[in-house]
């Protein structure tokens, strides 16, 4: 007696169609590669400009507050840099926790004048052929200083735990203003220690000889004091 046995069949997969979303979030990935890889390969130009950022400028009209009259004879101009480097410590807690310091690199320049609107009457003489001319001047002073931001910049930045914290709640436009101030101020006393006003005196009497003997003046004589 012989016995068959016949073999289950085997069950199929049945697959199921993909849903619309699944469809749809599988093309985007898609293009988003492409896209990248394009960008990364340089392959497909023009699109760095489309995930570019842009810059817009929203300022309003720059408005006229004032006008001055000058008298003043810009004669020299000195330009200055100066190393920064301003520190901030708690009292009572280690630079680590707060604390800030910050090494600045400005540079600016200062003018040397002399202010011919102070000149007199009495301040000038000439002879009676016109031929020779006395000057009397007042001695040649400094302008204020004035930083370049293009030229400055600050080198590093250190902050303690809690200021980078407060730096993540608080947006602080002014956090150079203190090193820049100083910056500033260490530029107005190198030009006050260095040669700038005697050479504005000499480049401003060099003007004055140059432009008195273009007039037939033969002789021309400046002194500064008052």
């Amino acid at each position: 007696m012989t016995t068959s046995t016949k073999q289950a069949p085997k069950p199929t997969s049945v697959k199921r169609p993909m849903s619309g979303w699944t469809k749809a979030v599988i093309a985007i990935v898609a293009v988003l590669a492409v896209l990248f890889a394009g960008l990364r390969l340089s392959v497909l130009p023009g699109l760095r400009d489309l995930f570019g950022t842009e810059t817009h400028d929203r300022s309003g009209p720059a408005l006229l507050r004032s006008i001055q009259d000058m008298s003043r004879y810009e004669a020299a101009s000195g330009n200055f840099q100066v190393v920064v480097d301003l520190e901030k410590d708690s009292r009572f807690l280690p630079s680590a926790i707060r604390g800030t310091r910050t090494l600045y690199v400005g540079a600016g320049t200062v003018d040397a004048y002399v202010d011919l609107g102070k000149v007199g009457e009495k301040d000038v003489s000439v002879n009676d052929d016109r031929t020779s001319a006395t000057l009397r001047l007042p001695h040649a002073a400094l302008g204020k200083p004035a930083l370049d931001a293009d030229r400055s910049y600050a080198v590093s930045k250190q902050r303690g735990l809690l200021n980078r914290l407060g730096d993540l709640f608080s947006d602080n436009p002014n956090s150079e203003r203190a090193v820049q101030k100083l910056a500033v101020q260490h530029i107005g006393e190198a030009a006050k220690d260095s040669e700038l006003t005697d050479r504005a005196e000499t480049n401003t009497t060099s003007m004055l000889e140059g432009l008195l003997k273009s007039l037939g003046f033969k002789e021309v004589k400046v002194s500064y004091g008052t």
